[in-house]
């Protein structure tokens, strides 16, 4: 009961001046993000907001600049308890989108302009985290959300949009990400996913680069510490938003190459030095994202207790398959039917080889690896050229036939298996998610 009065003590401290400040990027390190038209620069900035909204489309949200910034002071909402109790319509179990260390997360309804409840299914969709009360790990997890990701604007970083803080209840809102997570997108099974095409993996992935790189563009450094797919969330539009800042840090200042803390994070996506040591670097992110890219390449989880033994562990299974052009193809995920280009195939297992570096000096940058990604994304696969007789035999059916082509190529599984190392039932289908360390 102490820590909890302590911290609560501590919280409303934070509601009362905001956070520390902490230190923007530099202007020649920020990394660009796809602009939305009509959206605006941030022209001032308050340590409370009585009104906030998101740009219906996706994209960069109004009021956020391409390339993101760093606010001296949060820019949020602070909502009494009742007002996210009627949004949320009394947090109704048919309300409730998942669950994790922290607590429940909720949808509700706000009204877009003055963020007051709404009726459900009118207004502006949020997701309200709620706090669950016998949970430490959610105080210190609350602490770090406001603390960094309420004064952070990016177009690849969810938006916090407000908060509560009364008695013992601690909640967070954020702006709704329609399209779920990223890992429901590659894992779940059913007829109501489709596979992920080459080319929207690769946005996913560019999207998800950006973000992690405007983190560590800042004077700070600021290390993410928990990438995996599950905390990338895909808006209507399908661009990617990284959420859960709960186990951020700042990173190492003072010419210093790591910093010492407790190792958290999750089993299969932690870098090996961080889990041995406990010395966090900048570039143990970059080996998180690389887990999350040969998830992406493969289809197959980091961790999955349902395969062979030999292929618990996805990236010590896989490493390999990545360095050898002739085995490749039979790691890539074969839910791809082959609808991709070989050489951007390559390319992508090679920049994901680099990630996955025992060394973190051995690792490329996070910027280098958006340079890279957006390399791969204009490779196309090369088409042969038609003779004269079929270009005279396509006709009209040229277009009915391409039409095909793409529905075939954007989710229509096909039933061969690949022809080597996956075993069982596919393995990483099977939904058994890394746990947090």
């Amino acid at each position: 009961r102490g820590s909890l009065a302590n911290f609560l003590f501590f919280a409303a401290a934070i509601a009362s001046r905001g956070p520390p400040p902490m230190a923007a990027p530099k202007a020649h390190a920020a990394v660009g993000a796809r602009r939305s038209p009509g959206s605006s620069s941030m022209s001032s900035v308050t340590t409370q907001s009585t009104s906030a909204s998101t740009s219906a489309g996706g994209g960069v949200p109004e009021g956020a600049e391409p390339e993101g910034r760093i606010l001296e002071a949060p820019n949020l909402r602070i909502f009494t308890f009742a007002e996210l109790r009627a949004a949320t319509r009394n947090f109704k179990p048919d309300t409730l989108l998942g669950e994790g260390g922290f607590g429940q997360v909720y949808k509700g309804w706000v009204d877009e302009k003055t963020m007051n409840p709404a009726r459900s299914g009118t207004g502006m969709v949020i997701a309200v985290k709620k706090l669950n009360q016998e949970s430490l790990q959610g105080l210190e997890e609350w602490q770090c959300e406001v603390n960094f990701l309420g004064r952070i604007s990016h177009p690849n970083l969810v938006r916090l949009l407000g908060y509560c803080l009364e008695d013992r209840e601690l909640l967070l809102v954020y702006e709704f990400m329609a399209k779920g997570s990223l890992e429901n997108h590659l894992f779940r099974k059913g007829g109501s996913v489709q596979p992920i095409p080459w080319g929207l993996r690769l946005r996913i992935a560019i999207d998800a680069a950006r973000g992690l790189a405007f983190l560590h563009s800042s004077e700070k450094h600021v290390i993410y510490r928990d990438f995996k797919a599950s905390n990338i969330l895909l808006d209507t539009n399908y661009n990617a938003k990284l959420s859960d800042f709960g186990l951020a840090r700042n990173g190492p200042t003072g010419g210093d190459s790591h910093i010492t803390t407790r190792v958290m994070g999750t089993y299969g996506y932690a870098a090996p030095e961080y889990v041995a040591t406990g010395h966090l670097y900048v570039k143990s992110d970059v080996y998180g994202f690389g887990v999350v890219l040969l998830e992406m390449l493969t289809g197959l989880r980091a961790l999955d207790t349902a395969r062979p033994a030999q292929q618990l562990n996805l990236v010590d299974w896989a490493k390999p398959y990545l360095a050898d052009r002739r085995k490749l193809p039979r790691l890539v995920d074969p839910r791809l039917e082959g609808q991709y280009p070989s050489k951007a195939a390559l390319r992508a297992a090679q920049l994901t080889l680099s990630c996955l570096a025992g060394e973190p000096r051995n690792r490329p940058s996070m910027a280098e690896v958006v340079a890279a990604l957006e390399e791969i994304e204009r490779m196309r696969p090369r088409h042969r050229r038609a003779s004269p007789e079929e270009d005279r035999e396509s006709g009209s059916g040229a277009s009915s036939r391409s039409a095909a082509g793409r529905s075939e190529r954007h989710g229509h599984r096909h039933q061969q298996q690949s022809p080597g190392p996956r075993s069982g039932s596919d393995g990483a289908r099977g939904g058994h998610p890394s746990p947090r360390v």
